[in-house]
């Protein structure tokens, strides 16, 4: 797997190049601003893209800005953004992207935990989400929209592992459920919320951005 990196933490970039090294995914460009990140893109045209949300020049959002908008130009790149803190407007922007998937938001002290880490990551890059377990917890305090309400409590603990990004067996172990279970429980979710399938919309994904809500977001 080919991977840009951004990141203006020399050390956080330096360490995540040896982390990737370690487990056999390219590096192909690791650059320090999002400018940096647009052109290295645009020329490496990578499966996977890791950036922080603030760089240079602001240290704002140059780095999610950037994310969102090779996400337009380069369909089918995967997109995992670190952050150092929950901040929802930024988690809400990214995840509005991601009716078709590949997207993942993670605190950076989720790095430490490399298997966690690269566990997300492979997520992201399979066309599946990968959300810090926080990043959930504040979108929820936004409330629910009505869908929601028809969904029984197993349902909704089962779509809240789906938007950390959990898979079936995860979510299985999770509730000690077989995966059988939490197949069905997840037509269900599919069926009270009124998604039908349609060619190009990843309906899991769209379920998870309807609990956290982030269709009514600015």
């Amino acid at each position: 797997m080919r991977v840009v990196l951004a990141e203006d933490s020399v050390l956080l970039r330096e360490g995540l190049i040896r982390l990737f090294d370690a487990v056999d995914m390219e590096v192909v460009a690791a650059v320090g601003d999002a400018e940096g990140l647009l052109r290295a893109a645009e020329e490496h045209r990578p499966e996977l893209v890791v950036t922080d949300v603030r760089m240079p020049p602001t240290h704002t959002d140059e780095g999610l800005r950037a994310a969102l908008v090779l996400r337009r130009r380069l369909p089918g790149l995967a997109v995992l953004v670190l952050s150092q803190y929950v901040e929802e407007r930024y988690a809400a922007q990214l995840l509005a992207s991601a009716a078709t998937g590949g997207v993942g938001y993670l605190l950076k002290d989720r790095v430490a935990d490399v298997a966690e880490f690269f566990d997300a990551l492979r997520r992201v890059a399979a066309g599946g989400t990968a959300l810090d377990p926080e990043v959930v917890a504040q979108l929820l305090l936004r409330g629910h929209s009505d869908p929601l309400e028809r969904l029984t409590p197993r349902e909704h603990e089962v779509l809240q592992l789906m938007a950390e990004g959990r898979s079936n067996a995860g979510i299985g172990q999770a509730l000690v459920l077989s995966e059988g279970a939490v197949g069905k429980h997840i037509g269900n979710i599919f069926a009270k919320l009124d998604l039908a399938p349609a060619e190009g919309d990843h309906r899991r994904v769209l379920a998870v951005l309807q609990f956290l809500k982030i269709r009514s977001l600015p």
